[in-house]
């Protein structure tokens, strides 16, 4: 034997990752990224070094996940392939683990990649019927922690999926918000400029907010709300607690930050006499929030006429975007969803979608939950369980008054040609 096998320590590290770089023989991405490698390292997980001539020549690395153990990287020096040093440092690494608890040992290399004959002849079975899937989480926990002291958190992953109907919308959101921020790169070839802050606009209840959560939950990044109320609650006042959010949320790598009805605290200058200050500081917040890439900010609001000219601006927001009522395929998604967890009897979705059109989802889920409410009542006064059909729930919408008149309309369409910049 040529070698001497020891114990791969974090005094290795720089001679390990230049080897690391000679060492693979397909040139495929390794399943294990390097930083994982080195994490386990420094951790004081298994790892073994092969050393000659006073120079690393192979490693392998491990790490113990409760009764598994995980072979993370077999490195070999090119000039020291096929003299058996694969087999004696996978021996080693595997008394390791077991030592440390893993009952069972897996490793996941490219197909032919280094390492892989020393694997078969150490008695491990590949499996050519597994498909890896991989994902990479985009927020790191530092910046779950500040979204969390801040009210947030990162949203469930299907959320926009969620998003049902409401195509035009969905279709113009993917392609110029969420497309540039999750292909960053493929963007900058193109000239493509990410997006930093965008303006929502349309009447009470038509799904603003779900829209903002749903492209955090796309991008897979942390969603913190900021709320004027409680930001007013700071001992320098509104303008004081939005310099101090912001200055925290300047700390986060990836964030999407929301401000729903934000003409509470960016209407017209001239008509809110001494809280100037506060329309300057968010405007000063928001060009400072520009400065960094990979961050979102996204405002909405019900009556954007009402915003302080300033506030509109070039420069300020990249789009400006309405949100309207549902249209049907979005109805018939509510609808749908709404009495399937009803467990309903046999509903005709069609004429609820014809008898809802000018709802909001807000209206829907309204009129939903008086059905539900009502056949709950009837079961237990029944003693056996009712079920709500077709006329239950048209005379449940004949019954609700519409968030949304003829006039909130026409004033919507009205907006839509004066502000929607897209």
């Amino acid at each position: 034997m040529d070698w001497h096998l020891r114990d791969l320590s974090d005094e290795d590290l720089e001679e390990a990752v230049a080897l690391d770089g000679l060492s693979s023989s397909v040139g495929q991405r390794a399943l294990f990224p390097l930083s994982e490698v080195v994490a386990a390292i420094v951790a004081g997980e298994p790892a073994v070094a092969a050393e000659a001539g006073g120079h690393l020549v192979g490693t392998a690395v491990g790490r113990v996940d409760r009764d598994r153990g995980w072979i993370l990287r077999i490195t070999l020096h090119p000039q020291w392939r096929g003299r058996g040093l694969g087999s004696d440092l996978l021996a080693a690494l595997e008394q390791r683990l077991v030592a440390a608890g893993a009952r069972r040992l897996t490793a996941a290399l490219p197909h032919g990649e280094t390492g892989s004959a020393a694997l078969a002849n150490s008695g491990f079975v590949a499996r050519e019927d597994i498909t890896w899937f991989d994902k990479a989480e985009q927020a790191r926990p530092r910046d779950v922690d500040t979204a969390a002291a801040l009210g947030g958190s990162v949203p469930p992953a299907n959320l926009w999926q969620q998003v049902q109907g409401m195509t035009a919308e969905k279709a113009l959101i993917e392609r110029r918000i969420v497309l540039p921020l999750s292909q960053p790169t493929l963007a900058e070839e193109h000239g493509v400029r990410e997006p930093r802050a965008v303006m929502l606009f349309g009447p009470p209840g038509t799904g603003k907010t779900t829209f903002a959560r749903a492209v955090a939950s796309r991008l897979g990044w942390p969603f913190v709300e900021l709320f004027p109320s409680r930001l007013s609650a700071s001992s320098d006042g509104l303008a004081g607690g939005l310099s101090q959010a912001f200055t925290v949320l300047a700390g986060m790598e990836h964030v999407v930050v929301f401000i729903d009805e934000v003409e509470e605290i960016a209407s017209r200058r001239e008509t809110r006499g001494g809280d100037v200050g506060i329309v300057n500081e968010l405007l000063k917040s928001i060009v400072a929030f520009r400065e960094r890439p990979h961050r979102l900010l996204v405002c909405a609001t019900n009556t954007i006429d009402a915003l302080d000219g300033a506030f509109l601006r070039h420069g300020r927001f990249d789009y400006v975007l309405p949100i309207g009522p549902p249209d049907p395929a979005a109805r018939l998604a509510m609808w749908q969803r709404a009495t399937t967890a009803a467990g309903s009897g046999e509903v005709d979705l069609q004429a609820l979608v014809d008898a809802s059109a000018g709802f909001t989802p807000a209206d829907i889920v309204h009129a939903s939950q008086q059905v539900a409410q009502a056949t709950f009542e009837a079961t237990l006064a029944a003693g056996s369980r009712v079920r709500a059909g077709t006329a239950d729930y048209l005379s449940a919408v004949a019954a609700t008054r519409p968030t949304l008149d003829a006039g909130d309309v026409t004033r919507f369409e009205a907006d839509i040609e004066r502000y929607q910049r897209s």
